[in-house]
């Protein structure tokens, strides 16, 4: 079982210390520095019945767990964190936690994984979806049903379109109406910005994505800013439902946590340097990145979002689909596949990948962007762009 290092306790360490050294954490039993990794599922009873050593059964908790758990919940500045089998799991965990005839509001630009299940889901669980533009802080104020509303669940930024939404301001309508706040951050990371700072109540990753960073792990995180009765529900529903992470899963994702800092801020920087060489290009008519000055929302991206913007940049085609398709198809150093956030540069034809009712443009790519080096990354842009 690991235990805190003197340095773990140490408030004035940056966060990329803590992260890189775990807490400070170590194997009580051999010094080691690089944590073991806990396999057993089961665990001994004292002769009292209890459970002296804090573990029963790994299903509802495990000290490899313990561990990553304690870095993520430092990292977001919140009270306590779980780690789950996928990102959807998460969504699923804190949807399931409310109540049939719940009036949950949702973003409606937002990852298309999280709509399709929620328009199957919501229904036949009796709850009251309503989807609205988060972008537009009236009409959330309008849609907001005191008494009724018992969350809002935001992405920012938005896959694909890189939307940012104003986490301060969403907080203090939800709060105001007796709801709370759940933000998906996949996108944005600790790194870069943390909900619970702007009032955020729950704050979910895909940790598969830039959290783990290196391609190899399924998982899902949730962070609360509080334990309280919600938060035990929603505990509760992991160890019920048993949508929890392996060992083995849970140890590879604290490895690629370690080094978050390094590679979300040189993703965020070569995503820059991408966006402004295509701003101008002639064959493309949009480039959606929070990062440049012409984003809508990069005044807003600016104040929430601190030491970079993302690695996650979408283009759009002047000439439409096809151009975009044989774009993809021409590029070499970026990797037709799904997913983002790994060290490695991805592409993808979103539209063509989420099929009929998707709200993305059929002319639009997804660059994610890793963390080679930014004249390769543009070269390869460059040279595809000019062969359509």
């Amino acid at each position: 079982m690991p235990t805190d290092g003197k340095k773990a306790s140490n408030a004035e360490l940056s966060p990329e210390t803590l992260t890189a050294q775990a807490l400070g954490w170590i194997d009580e039993a051999t010094g080691a520095i690089i944590p073991p990794i806990h396999t057993s599922t089961t665990y001994e009873r004292g002769g009292d019945l209890e459970y002296p050593r804090g573990y029963s059964y790994s299903r509802s908790s495990n000290p490899t767990h313990a561990q990553l758990e304690a870095v993520l919940a430092r990292l977001e500045g919140g009270a306590d964190a779980i780690v789950v089998g996928a990102g959807m799991s998460a969504v699923a965990l804190t949807v399931t936690s409310l109540s049939q005839g719940d009036h949950l509001l949702v973003q409606r630009k937002l990852y298309w994984g999280v709509r399709k299940w929620l328009d199957d889901f919501a229904g036949r669980f009796g709850l009251a979806l309503e989807y609205v533009d988060t972008g537009d802080l009236d009409a959330v104020r309008r849609a907001v049903r005191p008494g009724e509303t018992r969350l809002i669940w935001a992405e920012s930024p938005a896959n694909p379109t890189w939307e940012v939404a104003d986490i301060a301001a969403l907080a203090e309508i939800a709060h105001g109406a007796g709801a709370r706040l759940a933000v998906d951050s996949t996108a944005a990371t600790p790194v870069l910005s943390r909900p619970i700072e702007y009032g955020a109540d729950l704050v979910m990753h895909a940790g598969t994505k830039y959290l783990n960073g290196h391609g190899d792990v399924l998982a899902g995180v949730l962070v609360t800013a509080r334990e309280d009765d919600w938060w035990a529900r929603i505990k509760a529903g992991r160890q019920d439902l048993g949508t929890v992470l392996a060992p083995m899963e849970a140890w590879l994702f604290l490895r690629g946590l370690r080094t978050v800092h390094l590679r979300v801020r040189q993703a965020s920087e070569n995503a820059l340097a991408v966006a402004k060489a295509l701003e101008d290009h002639p064959k493309v008519s949009h480039v959606l990145y929070p990062g440049l000055e012409s984003h809508p929302d990069h005044a807003l991206a600016h104040r929430q979002m601190s030491g970079g913007f993302g690695g996650m940049i979408s283009i759009r085609l002047a000439s439409g689909r096809d151009a975009a398709v044989r774009t993809a198809a021409a590029l070499k150093v970026f990797k037709r596949a799904t997913s983002f956030g790994g060290v490695e540069s991805l592409v993808e034809h979103r539209a063509s990948i989420e099929g009929a009712g998707t709200p993305v443009p059929d002319d639009l790519l997804r660059l994610s962007m890793g963390i080679e080096d930014a004249g390769d990354l543009i070269r390869d842009l460059e040279r595809a762009l000019e062969e359509v």
